[in-house]
């Protein structure tokens, strides 16, 4: 099979030519159709994780994916062969990801069946930016009415944050540039925040001098000062971070509640993202689509750029 790999942290991305997995027991062989690119995907191949799991190598990259069963291992129960499924597939001790023909699942992992209506490439958007975006919204619980910045709103995870948050009734506000404002009000960002002509938090504490409800922050990473968007949340607020940029125990002193989450793909959430995508209640933009052949030089163009939407590729 035709796979996306590199040969150790590091190296350069390049197409290469594998061995087809045998499904073990209580796993699944899936025909991949379609693969999400995230970040994560090459933080992973720089050694992100290296001292938290082993590595195998050829180690494929990726981790969202959509595809369909085409064989199962001796015990497997919650598949069957020609089920449309999606969700992470990495799994770095066997060096297997979702830039590939083919890779293995366990029948137990992060995966859930795509509605009828839901296409392989939809599907395969939305795993790691979706799951994110979701559960930090939950983390958040804004009320009715409350005010929530999201910084870092014009990426995956903060388009589906914007919708998330909109639907329970917060006012949104969420830091984009002026080529994507109209979309992220669209999507249903109450304010655009255009970080380029000042600080986000100048403009925000000029616009609400009596503080916010609530900040979800997607940008700052962990280690560096996020105190001036802390410093914007009222007693009682609640400030999340994906990059487990917050000192929740100096936020505490002061009545904040700080939150520093990391994803978790339950089968459960995947079901509903993609219900919610299937019906158009969950709107991501797929900005790229490209085969594996080109997934090298699509992944060096995202390290590049900033994205305003997903790039799937097409295996």
């Amino acid at each position: 099979m035709k796979a996306v790999t590199v040969s150790a942290f590091h190296a350069e991305p390049e197409l290469t030519e594998l061995p087809t997995p045998e499904p073990g027991p209580g796993e699944l062989l899936v025909r991949l159709l379609a693969a999400g690119l995230n970040p994560f995907d090459w933080k992973v191949a720089d050694g992100a994780l290296e001292d938290a799991v082993p590595h195998a190598f050829p180690l494929v990259l990726g981790s969202d994916g959509a595809g369909l069963v085409v064989r199962t291992g001796p015990g497997v129960t919650r598949f069957r062969e020609g089920d449309r499924v999606y969700g992470q597939f990495m799994r770095l001790p066997e060096g297997q990801g979702s830039y590939a023909e083919f890779t293995l699942a366990h029948q137990d992992g992060k995966l859930a069946l795509i509605p009828a209506e839901l296409d392989y490439p939809l599907a395969a958007a939305l795993p790691t930016a979706g799951v994110t975006a979701y559960q930090a919204v939950e983390a958040v619980d804004p009320k009715d009415g409350q005010t929530l910045l999201i910084n870092g709103a014009s990426g995956g995870v903060g388009q589906s944050a914007i919708q998330f948050a909109a639907r329970l009734g917060a006012r949104v506000l969420a830091t984009g540039t002026a080529d994507v404002a109209d979309y992220l009000r669209e999507l249903g960002a109450h304010t655009v925040i255009d970080f380029t002509e000042a600080p986000t938090h100048e403009q925000v504490a000029a616009a609400y001098p009596d503080g916010i409800d609530a900040v979800l922050d997607l940008v700052t990473p962990s280690g560096a000062d996020i105190g001036a968007l802390t410093a914007l949340v009222r007693t009682g607020g609640t400030v999340v971070s994906t990059n487990y940029a917050t000192d929740p125990e100096a936020l505490a002193g002061r009545g904040v509640r700080g939150v520093n989450l990391g994803n978790d793909p339950t089968p459960e959430t995947l079901t509903e993202l993609a219900n919610l995508a299937a019906n158009g209640e969950l709107r991501v933009r797929i900005e790229h689509t490209v085969p594996l052949a080109e997934a090298p030089a699509a992944v060096a163009r995202a390290r590049a750029g900033h994205a305003r939407g997903k790039t799937v590729i097409l295996p």
